[in-house]
């Protein structure tokens, strides 16, 4: 469980979601998104229970209650719903049944390609598929990176 850190203004964007300011309007802009975040993490059929997702739209944090059974199904879910475009933090409050080692999460740059990335990590670029997987569904091509994507990198 914690907080983690996205780039504001990248990532899929959520085809409803429009900027409003008045507060009752942000309110059902919140309840908006957060029913959104929730689909978009159903449609992926992760496996989690009591699923419930808040969006805050003055802090553009989305705080994701649940329980899963593995840690990468949680490092999926958090990176899912971070590079989305109108979220700048992930507050993780999922419980993890079967706790794992933690993955390391890497922001894509200017030029990486997931070969580059898992030479940097793995010392070989023959583990890109290695990276690929592991940030299956959010991929669906080798190519689908995008500067300021953050990605898992498991061990």
């Amino acid at each position: 469980m914690g907080r983690f850190d996205f780039v504001q203004g990248i990532g899929k964007k959520l085809s409803s979601f429009k900027s409003k300011k008045a507060k009752a309007a942000r309110k059902l802009a919140e309840s908006e998104v957060s029913m959104m975040l929730q689909e978009l993490i159903r449609e992926q059929r992760f496996n989690i229970a009591n699923l419930v997702v808040d969006y805050n739209s003055i802090n553009d944090v989305a705080t994701i209650h649940g329980q899963v059974s593995k840690q990468a199904e949680r490092e999926k879910i958090i990176l899912l719903v971070g590079n989305i475009d109108h979220v700048v933090q992930v507050n993780d409050q999922m419980k993890v049944l079967y706790p794992e080692p933690e993955s390391s999460f890497y922001t894509v740059q200017s030029g990486d390609t997931l070969r580059k990335i898992a030479h940097y990590f793995y010392g070989d670029t023959q583990y890109f598929t290695k990276l690929f997987e592991a940030n299956r569904p959010m991929l669906n091509h080798v190519d689908d990176i995008f500067i300021g994507q953050v990605l898992r990198v498991p061990q």
